[in-house]
């Protein structure tokens, strides 16, 4: 270069050839060395994740030269590009998603300041940009040799999430190790995928529990996917390989809006809005004790049976999924009879009732189709605290403000029916099926109670209680009970419920209701 061109600026190829050293050794990261043993792993790199996330050519990334400026245990000697994440922006299907992915090739993708700089800031864009955050998890958790600047860095992406709850999409996507204060992160947002086996998020990882509690057990039995799918609930969805879960991460973003002062994506749909549901009359048995799969009903209804379930497999005796009707986005809410009869339990409340508020946050209605014989008895739920874990249910029901429609497919006990969006806690509209039985408890226990001295007189107790039991049904527990006291809206023929379903959800769909002026309630926790 010229003394001239130092002194006038001017720019050269000599500058541009040195840009385009620096971006590809950026992009490069620490080598094929590390690439290979991670690929060894059984896991991408971080860039070739964010490949199989976002359209293809549309990232944008942010901040890719910063470095660390710690020094101290040899970090000095060692100052890569991007920190060992990479932060930017890009598309799915179009829309903006901004996202975050660890580098575990670089300090073991594990969080310095520098690092959680970076993770700030895109945080920030996105809540100012109002479009999905989406983090790509593979990170060893705090830098040691950074000490408590590493901490505090978690601290604000914790208090980022928080501010961002409800106001933009958060995904996380758990592709490798996360331990400690860093599980918090994916914790408060409202979608975590997991890989099987090569992803695990734990508190105490297993060295730490073995030698408090003697208790042996690997990385995978203590927080792998398949425990946080089925135990704890920390984890809303798993698959078996990285391509299939980002796959499905992008089909979950089409079902969500932007933010949430936008309603979601609307594709329309060849199914017809008023296609008979005939097949309902077969799947749905009419005697009340016999199972049957709700997922078949929900596949039956919704458009060319396409949707996507939500905690599959926690907390089985209730359905919660996203799924489109004519086009338009709705959440499903439904009892499973397949398991525990349907009962509502501890952790059922807690599925379907974070559920609720996340459909209410982001403007998605919500479908609620009961077949509930009560909550679960017993002292382990007693203990539990079914009381205030049911009421988590009660609360976000009673909150939300979406277009909310509940149709009774069979029976509708106690307080489980009242909880399950009734019209008595704010649903719109309620229909019924024929086959109803909406009541404080069922028959047989009803006459129990009621006629227990008729009964215990009777010289043929059974042939009484038999007795007792048919007049109860008669008089109060007929089909056309609810509906003569305006509990519920109508009752509908089980072949009209697809059509009487999108009627109603375009009726509400410029619905409007405002909350009492609060800085905000106090769920039970």
């Amino acid at each position: 270069m010229s003394v001239t061109d130092e002194v006038t600026g001017e720019l050269t190829g000599e500058h541009l050839a040195g840009l385009a050293r620096i971006r590809a050794q950026a992009e490069a990261g620490p080598g094929e060395q590390a690439t290979r043993a991670q690929h060894a792993r059984g896991k991408l790199t971080a860039r070739e994740r964010i490949a199989l996330l976002l359209d293809p050519g549309s990232f944008q990334e942010v901040e890719q030269l910063r470095r660390h400026r710690a020094s101290g245990f040899g970090l000095e000697r060692k100052r890569p590009y991007t920190d060992g994440v990479i932060t930017g922006w890009g598309t799915v299907d179009g829309r903006t998603v901004f996202v975050y992915a660890h580098d575990f090739r670089i300090f073991g993708g594990s969080l310095g300041e520098a690092h959680a700089a970076k993770i700030h800031k895109i945080m920030d864009m996105a809540l100012s940009a109002g479009a999905p955050l989406v983090s790509l998890n593979d990170g060893a958790g705090a830098r040691i040799q950074e000490g408590v600047s590493a901490l505090a860095g978690y601290g604000g992406i914790f208090r980022r999430n928080t501010r961002a709850s409800g106001v933009i999409p958060q995904i996380s996507v758990m592709l490798g190790p996360c331990a400690g204060g860093a599980a918090y992160s994916p914790a408060l947002t409202d979608f975590v995928f997991m890989v099987r086996e090569t992803a695990q998020m734990f508190i105490t990882g297993p060295d730490v529990v073995s030698a408090v509690t003697g208790a042996q057990l690997t990385q995978n039995a203590l927080g792998g996917a398949d425990v946080h799918a089925t135990t704890s609930g920390v984890a809303h969805f798993v698959y078996e390989d990285e391509e299939t879960c980002l796959a499905e991460v992008r089909y979950l973003l089409s079902l969500l809006p932007s933010n949430n002062r936008q309603n979601p994506p609307v594709h329309p749909s060849d199914d017809p809005a008023n296609r008979l549901t005939s097949t309902l009359y077969d799947l749905v048995p009419q005697d009340g004790n016999q199972p049957y799969d709700m997922h078949k009903v929900i596949e039956e209804l919704v458009d060319d049976g396409d949707w996507l379930e939500v905690h599959e497999r926690w907390a089985r005796n209730i359905v919660c999924g996203l799924a489109r009707l004519d086009g338009q986005v709705v959440g499903i809410v439904a009892n499973q009879p397949q398991t525990l009869a349907g009962v509502l339990d501890i952790s059922a409340s807690e599925k379907a009732g974070r559920f609720v508020t996340m459909c209410d946050a982001f403007n998605i209605p919500i479908v609620t189709l009961l077949d509930v014989p009560g909550f679960l008895p017993g002292a382990d739920q007693e203990h539990g605290g079914i009381i205030r874990h049911g009421a988590k249910l009660l609360y976000a029901y009673c909150n939300a403000t979406v277009p909310r429609v509940s149709i009774v497919l069979r029976k509708a006990y106690g307080g489980a029916y009242i909880v399950l969006d009734s019209q008595s806690i704010g649903a719109d509209l309620t229909f019924a099926w024929p086959t109803n039985e909406i009541a404080v408890m069922g028959a047989e226990g009803a006459a129990n109670v009621i006629f227990r001295r008729e009964i215990a007189a009777a010289d043929d107790p059974e042939a009484k209680r038999a007795e007792m039991v048919k007049e109860y049904k008669s008089e109060l527990m007929h089909p056309y009970y609810a509906a003569e006291r305006g509990l519920v809206d109508d009752v509908i023929d089980p072949a009209e419920t697809r059509e009487i379903l999108i009627r109603s959800l375009a009726m509400l769909r410029t619905k409007h209701a405002d909350l009492p002026s609060r800085k905000h309630g106090n769920p039970p926790q």
